[in-house]
């Protein structure tokens, strides 16, 4: 009966992990569809966010704002610049990068971000690399992997695979096309994207301070909602004035932006939370690579974008030194806890050699 709560466990655990991705894989398509139809990435990502903080704002007040921490200016501040740095500049460099590359692009740029918060938090010194370890190596030929996956994307393409090009959905693949006839504009984008990536993961270890003054995670992440909202708008309203672009309209504009607003803020953040819960951060980090293979495929069969060499093997390389960094990472997880189960067992031993010391003089003197 146990083992089969177990199994059925892992199932829903292997099915959340294959939604989110996929919630994931159409949030690259959408974004990506909604640009090349001409809708202004600023607007996109202010959009994004107010609804997403009006979806989320009565979740937050009903259920945790009779637990709500205090908020200092001190904190309130923090919150600020880290909604300001790993939202608000975060997605709208996400949004032109995407406009200059492919929905695939992003998906495998993603790969590399839970080995762009590592190296941010070796930086930190809240992580360590050592050397002379077999874990430590591993995670030093991740983090190689993955700038070798990147330099591919970036600066190699090679022959172009055309299966579905003909079958595309949307008539809006002109702009696809240019950013794969253009080399600058390219390589443009893979710099803005693992920008976005890299400020995503430095916002990612940022949080962890943040939450030690203020832990309540649904009211932080309904905060930075709404500060990021604002700061968005700032950056939109200074970016675009005609006010056609403003519009949304029953399109893939309203489409994408409810899209990413709700179900990418909204419905993942609940699932993720439940993953860790259960199955912990390396389970749903090891699921990242099912988001580029859906929006590798969907891509080329709704965007008609071209499938290259160097964005295959650049993905592969990413989602290898992904694996080499949690392989190492969980390593060292296990090799700790093993050394903390060790110590314990010792100081058990010690305190029962004490007890019989202890009692050793007692039963001497009864015999006397």
């Amino acid at each position: 009966m146990k083992y089969m709560k177990i199994m059925d466990e892992n199932k829903r655990a292997f099915m959340a992990v294959i939604l989110i991705q996929t919630i994931y894989a159409g949030m690259f398509l959408l974004s990506k569809a909604a640009f090349d139809g001409g809708m202004n990435n600023y607007i996109f990502v202010f959009y994004r966010q107010a609804i997403a903080t009006v979806f989320l704002s009565p979740i937050a007040f009903f259920f945790q704002w009779k637990d709500a921490p205090p908020l200092t200016f001190f904190t309130f501040c923090k919150i600020f610049m880290l909604s300001l740095f790993g939202i608000a500049i975060c997605l709208n460099l996400y949004g032109i990068a995407l406009v200059y590359t492919s929905a695939t692009l992003a998906a495998a740029t993603t790969n590399c971000l839970p080995v762009i918060t590592f190296f941010v938090a070796l930086l930190l010194r809240m992580e360590v690399l050592r050397m002379k370890s077999i874990a430590g190596i591993a995670k030093l030929a991740g983090i190689i992997l993955c700038i070798g996956g990147v330099g591919m994307l970036a600066f190699y393409k090679g022959p172009q695979f055309n299966l579905f090009n003909n079958h595309h959905l949307f008539s809006i693949h002109h702009h696809s096309s240019n950013s794969l006839a253009l080399p600058k504009s390219w390589l443009k984008g893979c710099f803005l994207m693992l920008s976005a990536n890299t400020l995503w993961g430095i916002w990612i270890v940022l949080q962890a301070f943040v939450l030690k003054s203020y832990p309540s995670k649904l009211l932080l992440t309904n905060l930075q909602c709404l500060l990021s909202s604002f700061q968005s708008f700032g950056i939109a309203i200074a970016m675009e004035r005609d006010p056609q672009q403003w519009k949304l309209g029953w399109n893939i504009r309203l489409l994408s932006v409810a899209y990413c607003g709700i179900v990418v803020t909204a419905v993942t953040y609940c699932l993720q939370a439940w993953v860790i819960e259960k199955k912990g951060p390396v389970y749903l980090a090891m699921s990242t690579p099912f988001a580029l293979i859906i929006t590798t495929f969907f891509s080329a069969v709704f965007l008609g974008e071209s499938i290259t060499l160097g964005s295959t093997l650049g993905g592969m390389l990413l989602v290898g030194g992904l694996y080499f960094v949690l392989w190492g990472k969980s390593k060292e997880q296990k090799i700790s806890e093993g050394l903390k189960e060790g110590s314990k067992e010792c100081n058990m031993q010690g305190n029962e050699i004490s007890k019989l010391g202890n009692e050793t003089p007692t039963s001497s003197v009864e015999n006397v």
